[in-house]
Parts: structure tokens; C-alpha cells; sequence
């Protein structure tokens, strides 16, 4: 990708290690090419793996890495053939797509600018905020993928382990008001118990006060989105299918569910922001400011969020010209 000498404000690290290896500095403002958008970002979100991502080699990719992989934001450029958003349109996705051959993209949400492959994202639904957009797509592509394999039919039943993180709140409005679950329980710590009710569960077992061994109920499919398969199995029913979304799964009856990135996917989920059947849930303790990345980090790898950290607002620049090229890689017309 052929990139401009103007720069912008960006979060990037030149290592791997902890979050103090993140730098705030300047870096190269990009050009969108074929098929791409070029999005001025206005809000963007966290997700484990752009920190597990920074702390070891997971996925491959060049250094110098800006990490986040949801946005939300305006475009402001189009890249040869890309015909889907105009300029100004208002638009939400998760920019990395996991399952695409070769290296994760350089640049990450954590930009004032972005390119993004417009089949990746969506317009954003004139209802939502621009941070209750970021704080979706990695997360419900996530809980999504989940219900489709586990082959999950409407009438089951459904017990989610992590009932308060930024998978599990859209688990549990997904299981009740798209899947049609018959009954939802999810697992909460005692100051979340009525916050994860507030969502649609329509039992919360409190996990400081109650084992898994002591549920004696049995159900149609464990979706565990912590990683405790190797403990909360034994809530599902004998031949139920059980789901981890962390790698590798600690039993060996979970399959690991990760995750297929498209607009798509967000689109068929405009009826349901817009009528407030599905809701956006952002950590109390933000939106973070830009500035403040470093913060949001230690708190999300504290394992206490509420929903989703969100960093918002992100400082304005105004895009200069930019040089679109065709799908060689030369400048257009």
C-alpha cells in the first residue's frame, strides 16, 4: 500500500511486551486502494486480542504495529472501485480480518485515520453514537459465530459463562431477542448480577458465591466466552455442544468458535439496534480519551470490564488530497 508524506496521530508499538511499549507519535497517513475506504476515525474499541496481540507474535504482521481492530468513523476517501459508501457517509466495522491470507494490517483503529476493504464494514445506524457503533463489530461477529456453530435452534436453552465482558452482553441479547432462546442464564460476579439481568438473562448465577457442580439444571449448549471450559462443562446436558471462544478450549468437548468479518453481518443487525432490541453496553468507566490508551489498556486487561472500552473523541485533522490508485497499485484518473 502506497502511503502519503503527510502524517497523522497514532498509538503504535516497535515491540512486543506490555503496555508500557505503547508510543503516542506521529505516523504515515495512508492512501485507500482498491476497493477501500479511507474512514477519519471518531471513536474506537479494545478487544483482548490487540493486547495479546502486542504482548507476543499471535498473528504475523510488521513493526511498527497501531493496534485496535473496531472503529467508527466517516469516510473521506475511496480507493479505485470502491463504490458501496460515498464521502461522508458514517460507517462501523472491525478492520482485521483474521481469516484473510497474509499479514494483519500495519494500521489499526487506534489511528485518526484508517483503510478498510469496504466489505468489512457497514453504515452505522443514525440511532447509535459513534462509540456504541465501535463497541460492536469484533464482539458480535464473535457471539454470532458462537450460535452458528453450535447449530443452535430456537426453544434451547443456553448457559454463558462471562455474562458481564464485552462477548457475553451481546450473548445474552443475541440468545434472547435474535436466536429465541426458551432460557438464559449467565454467570456474573455480585456487583453485576442485576446489570447482567438488566440484559435479557433470565437467571444470573453469582460465580463467587455458587460452584458450577452446584447448578443442577442441565443445558442445550455452554457458550463460555473466558476460557473455563475445563470447569463450567459439566452445566451442559450430555450430548449439548459447548463453545470457547479463547484458544486452545480447556476441555476437551469444547469447540473453539472464532470469528468471520464482514458488513454483512453487521447490516443484518440494523433492525435490530434501531428498534433497541440490541444494545451497545460501554464500560461505565469510559469513553477514554485518545490521549489516555495507555489506561484503557491496564483496565481492560484487568478482566473487570462492563461491555466494551471504548476511546473517544479522537483528535481532528483535516485530510489532505490524496492520490487514489487502481487495483495495480498506480494512481487512478
Amino acid at each position: 500500500m502506497k502511503k502519503n508524506m503527510n502524517t497523522q496521530k497514532a498509538w503504535f508499538y516497535e515491540e512486543y511486551g506490555p503496555k508500557e511499549v505503547l508510543k503516542l507519535g506521529d505516523f504515515p497517513l495512508p492512501t485507500p486502494a482498491h476497493n477501500q475506504i479511507l474512514v477519519q476515525v471518531r471513536a474506537a474499541a479494545l478487544n483482548p486480542i490487540d493486547f495479546k496481540r502486542r504482548q507476543r507474535a499471535i498473528f504475523p504482521s510488521d513493526f511498527p504495529v497501531v493496534p485496535g481492530c473496531d472503529m467508527a468513523g466517516v469516510v473521506v476517501a475511496r480507493g479505485d472501485g470502491a463504490t458501496k459508501f460515498g464521502i461522508g457517509d458514517e460507517v462501523y466495522g472491525n478492520i482485521q480480518d483474521f481469516n484473510a491470507e497474509g499479514k494483519l494490517k500495519q494500521l489499526g483503529t487506534l489511528a485518526q485515520f484508517i483503510v478498510v476493504e469496504e466489505s468489512l464494514v457497514a453504515l452505522k445506524p443514525k440511532n447509535i453514537s459513534f462509540e456504541e457503533a465501535a463497541s460492536l463489530p469484533l464482539a458480535i461477529q464473535t457471539a454470532i459465530e458462537g450460535f452458528v456453530t453450535a447449530g443452535f435452534k430456537g426453544g434451547q436453552t443456553v448457559f454463558i459463562v462471562g455474562g458481564a465482558g464485552g462477548v457475553g452482553t451481546l450473548v445474552i441479547q443475541l440468545a434472547k431477542h435474535l436466536y429465541g432462546a426458551s432460557e438464559v442464564v449467565a454467570t456474573a460476579s455480585t456487583p453485576k448480577v442485576e446489570f447482567v439481568k438488566s440484559l435479557g438473562a433470565d437467571k444470573v448465577v453469582d460465580y463467587t458465591k455458587t460452584n458450577y457442580e452446584e447448578i443442577t439444571e442441565k443445558f442445550d449448549f455452554l457458550y463460555d466466552t473466558i476460557g473455563d471450559t475445563k470447569n463450567s462443562h459439566v452445566v451442559a446436558k450430555a450430548d449439548a455442544p459447548i463453545v470457547d471462544i479463547t484458544w486452545p478450549p480447556s476441555h476437551p468437548r469444547a469447540v473453539y468458535s472464532s470469528l468471520t468479518v464482514c458488513g454483512e453481518s453487521l447490516e443484518k443487525l440494523r433492525p435490530y439496534l434501531e428498534s433497541g432490541k440490541l444494545k451497545a453496553i460501554i464500560d461505565p468507566t469510559g469513553p477514554y480519551k485518545f490521549t489516555a490508551v495507555v489506561e484503557a489498556f491496564g483496565y481492560l486487561e484487568t478482566g473487570r470490564a462492563r461491555g466494551k472500552v471504548v476511546v473517544s473523541p479522537f483528535p481532528s485533522l483535516q485530510p489532505p488530497p490524496f492520490v487514489l490508485l487502481d487495483n495495480k497499485g498506480n494512481p487512478g484518473p
